[in-house]
């Protein structure tokens, strides 16, 4: 894991959009097209206006698919991601193919529909928040890492819902649905490639377990270090926690995937 540490939210968002369309153009280059996986909440806007205003991206050659959606949230809600990315990243790119997960159908129907389509094929590149609960996707902790579905259906915990309340997506917690279809870790840790853009403070001990603490269900951030390929961009103050030595070198090796007893890296 590739760690980058920026002293404002803009240099970390020009950075990684940088870093995402160069990846983007090798896949179209060496294969004809693209297949993203995009993230959304607070923390990806900066990213994705960055993304979505580079030059020169044919983006008639990506396919886009997204990560979670909340269960019994219309499209028209203005908490869906479903509207989050038709808003911010569908209309801005008129991007070639983009599949989405609808919140008000049958979650099993949806899970296996966009599932097929999605492991149809290796993901070049995807873009991954953590939760302040350390949560990836909308697997909050513990998590399931053994599933090898490509979308499974989640319970959201308390934490990651009264973080959508403090984000402003919703009013009051009662009004946070309590599950969602998210797609899997395994799924997820199968793309080529994964970004991770994490700013602020109130991510701070959500990027230290990820960096440097068990690698297990509870802190489901923690399996992005097995994986071979992610960069996790950060600004001072979500990086504030990491060990200054783990800064300094600007990488943390890679650990095996814990199969069955969640062991920690050794």
């Amino acid at each position: 894991m590739k760690i980058r540490v920026f002293a404002d939210g803009l240099g970390l968002a020009n950075e990684a959009a940088a870093q995402a369309a160069a990846l983007i153009e090798q896949a179209i280059d060496n294969r004809g097209r693209a297949r993203i996986l995009v993230a959304t909440g607070t923390s990806q806007l900066r990213f994705l206006d960055a993304l979505t205003s580079s030059k020169g991206l044919d983006w008639s050659k990506v396919e886009m698919f997204h990560l979670d959606e909340y269960i019994g949230i219309a499209r028209t809600h203005p908490a869906s991601f479903c509207n989050y990315l038709i808003e911010r990243f569908v209309r801005k790119t008129k991007v070639g193919a983009y599949h989405l997960l609808d919140g008000e159908a049958e979650p099993e129907v949806v899970i296996l529909e966009i599932g097929q389509k999605l492991s149809a094929a290796p993901i070049d590149v995807a873009f991954a928040g953590i939760g302040e609960n350390s949560h990836l996707a909308f697997n909050d902790p513990p998590a399931d890492l053994i599933t090898e579905r490509p979308y499974h259906v989640v319970n959201l915990d308390a934490a990651c819902r009264r973080q959508q309340v403090s984000e402003g997506w919703f009013e009051r917690l009662e009004d946070v649905p309590t599950k969602a279809i998210s797609i899997t870790i395994r799924q997820l840790l199968k793309s080529r490639a994964v970004i991770s853009v994490v700013p602020d403070a109130r991510k701070v001990e959500a990027v230290k377990c990820c960096v440097d603490g068990a690698i297990g269900p509870l802190a489901p951030a923690s399996l992005l270090r097995t994986h071979p390929d992610v960069t996790l961009y950060l600004d001072r103050e979500s990086a504030a926690s990491i060990d200054p030595e783990v800064l300094q070198h600007g990488e943390v090796l890679r650990c095996e995937f814990p199969f069955q007893d969640f062991l920690t890296c050794k």
